[in-house]
């Protein structure tokens, strides 16, 4: 079993989007190569029903993604956690959280992302910080261990959270790192479109 802190946990939907991942882009092939690749008894517990509002080790879940990317090339490691990420959001905004996705108004979203982080975690926190009528900065504060991948599913989540909403050319860039030494994670978060004024994008 994976050695973990028991505070830090994620609720069983993100194992679960996580799992619906695999067997969407291999089914249940693709799934068991993945599974293989972890300790006996997590990939045990992968095999048991997961229920969703359940609490699981987070470095279960860093478990599944880092199983996933060993497996493809490492070029393609950074598309591939985006893809992930964005998955989660379909996964689980487009279903569980509908009142935080507005059509035509992305900053609802964004303003939401600390309250869905909470629901999801029991360790870290989020915050949001409008910057212009389509751009605005979430931070991660807090989330132990600190790890570089992790961020690559969050800018596809963030970005695929404010499609939902109606954004459109969505661009989210990691300014800060704490895996580089910082003392946050900040994802800075533009778009057109949705009522925005199109020539901030890309500032």
């Amino acid at each position: 079993m994976l050695n973990i802190d028991s505070e830090s946990q994620v609720v069983g939907g993100l194992l679960l989007a996580r799992l619906a991942y695999l067997r969407h882009h291999g089914g249940s092939a693709l799934l068991e190569r993945v599974l293989a690749r972890l300790e006996p008894a997590d990939a045990e517990v992968l095999r048991r029903p997961i229920l969703p509002v359940s609490w699981y080790p987070r470095q279960l879940h860093l478990g599944i993604d880092e199983a996933i990317v060993s497996l493809v090339p490492p070029g393609d490691r950074a598309d591939v956690l985006i893809e992930m990420g964005r998955a989660s959001a379909d996964a689980i905004l487009d279903r569980s959280y509908r009142q935080f996705i507005k059509h035509g108004a992305p900053q609802v979203f964004l303003e939401a992302v600390p309250r869905l982080y909470s629901a999801h975690h029991t360790v870290g926190r989020r915050e949001f910080q409008p910057l212009a009528e389509n751009v605005g900065s979430v931070r991660t504060f807090d989330m132990e261990p600190a790890a570089a991948d992790d961020c690559w599913t969050v800018m596809g989540w963030l970005q695929r959270g404010l499609e939902l909403s109606g954004a459109e050319a969505v661009l989210v860039t990691e300014t800060s790192c704490r895996a580089a030494g910082a003392p946050c994670c900040e994802y800075r978060c533009e778009w057109h479109g949705a009522g925005g004024d199109e020539s901030s994008c890309g500032r």
